[in-house]
């Protein structure tokens, strides 16, 4: 989470757990701005020759990526990021002059999320400017309604990647192998699914409600809080405590 506060904290804004547990979201208009550009000044900045130098803007906010020439500039493989804001691009890696948009309106909560692991190494790696006149900012450096919509699918987006961690947590994935001569085994073990725990668990088929999906989790068939989940379903043919279960192949 520590990485998402330090890329809230580069765009002015904070976050804050409520109540209801929910993220919420707050721009700080105390934050300087820095500099404000519109898109005619930013050009001046691309890869293309003759240029000012080079810089780049994610979600408005603006960076001098000039460090590191030999990524963005005309020889770079992101030149073309350079002299705009092409934020879709950098997570649906659309690369077209349609796709090097900053139109992210289209985007799902969890590419926004990826979005501000962008704006976080950018923060880290690359010196500010200030902001882009245009789509998120306006004329004084205020977010627009379309950052404060960025903003509240980046919380919805948090929101999710939290519950599918705490679900992870509960219900760990399992070991799985395939072969075309013995098929399918699934099987739970005390590291699986990458969650370390003192318990090794029986395999278990998780339906997702809404998804029509399942994946194998290990739970614990003692517990009481599993064992009355109706959406977990026993592997056929397998043994209740059996901690490895062959898939039939039918």
């Amino acid at each position: 989470m520590l990485r998402y506060l330090l890329a809230l904290s580069a765009a002015g804004l904070a976050l804050w757990w409520a109540p209801q547990g929910r993220w919420l979201l707050q721009f700080s208009p105390a934050v300087d701005p820095g500099r404000l550009l519109h898109q005619q000044e930013l050009s001046q900045y691309s890869a293309a020759e003759p240029s000012k130098g080079l810089y780049l803007s994610l979600l408005g906010r603006v960076f001098d990526v000039g460090k590191g020439r030999k990524h963005y500039g005309p020889q770079g493989g992101y030149r073309f990021f350079t002299g705009r804001d092409a934020s879709k691009a950098f997570v649906t890696g659309d690369f077209t002059e349609d796709g090097l948009t900053d139109d992210v309106s289209d985007l799902s909560p969890a590419q926004i999320v990826a979005l501000y692991d962008w704006l976080t190494f950018y923060q880290k790696d690359y010196t500010p400017v200030g902001r882009l006149i245009g789509r998120f900012y306006t004329e004084t450096g205020e977010p627009t309604d379309a950052l404060r919509q960025v903003e509240a699918s980046l919380a919805e987006g948090l929101r999710l990647k939290a519950q599918a961690e705490e679900e992870n947590q509960q219900f760990p994935s399992c070991n799985s192998e395939w072969s075309s001569t013995s098929g399918g085994r699934v099987w739970c073990s005390t590291k699986s699914g990458g969650v370390h725990r003192d318990w090794t668990g029986v395999p278990r088929m998780l339906f997702s409600p809404g998804s029509g999906h399942t994946r194998c989790v290990c739970v614990q068939p003692d517990a009481q809080k599993q064992s009355n989940n109706p959406n977990l379903k026993e592997y056929k043919d397998c043994s209740t405590h059996a901690e490895s279960c062959l898939l039939s192949q039918d």
